[in-house]
């Protein structure tokens, strides 16, 4: 198996894990916080998806984000500046949780995008380095990871936000 061939692999088992952890949840579920400060189904979903977005539209491939190019700012009613993170306690507060069949639909496109992107590196594409903001010099491949384990640990925070709300297994 091809690196591009495994990590779009784990890309598309974090996207069945998460479609679990969010199927049947309603409006107020998905933006529903533990506590004051605390992050919600609906805010922490929003942030892996402009995450990813970041990451292989600006960071890997230099193009605008599908966020921008696409309009999805418009769609949810958010600034184009919204990056879904480095949030402070007010901001976690007041964070107003999009449609979710609006979030999907914009996560849908970026996750074409980055299979696109993924399916089409070639094996030395892997090894070439870019400069991450906050991480330095890093290969496509180390970036493409925090992509992935991103994902999952945040599918994990989904989970367990589900559970404390709904109760083990509903």
């Amino acid at each position: 198996m091809e690196l591009n061939e495994y990590i779009a692999m784990q890309l598309d088992s974090a996207k069945r894990m998460m479609n679990r952890v969010i199927d049947t949840l309603q409006p107020a579920e998905l933006a529903w916080r533990p506590a004051c400060g605390c992050n919600s189904i609906g805010l922490i979903l929003f942030h892996v998806i402009r995450s990813e977005d970041s990451f292989i539209q600006a960071r890997l491939q230099g193009k605008t984000e599908i966020w921008e190019s696409g309009k999805w700012f418009e769609k949810m009613n958010l600034p184009v500046s919204e990056a879904g993170a480095h949030y402070n306690v007010d901001q976690v507060n007041s964070f107003r949780v999009p449609e979710l069949k609006d979030m999907l639909a914009y996560f849908d496109a970026v996750r074409k995008s980055t299979l696109d992107y993924v399916k089409g590196l070639k094996p030395a594409d892997f090894e070439k380095k870019i400069t991450m903001p906050r991480f330095g010099d890093m290969t496509i491949a180390a970036v493409l990871n925090i992509v992935v384990s991103h994902t999952s640990q945040h599918i994990g925070e989904l989970s367990y936000i589900r559970g404390i709300e709904r109760g083990m297994d509903k």
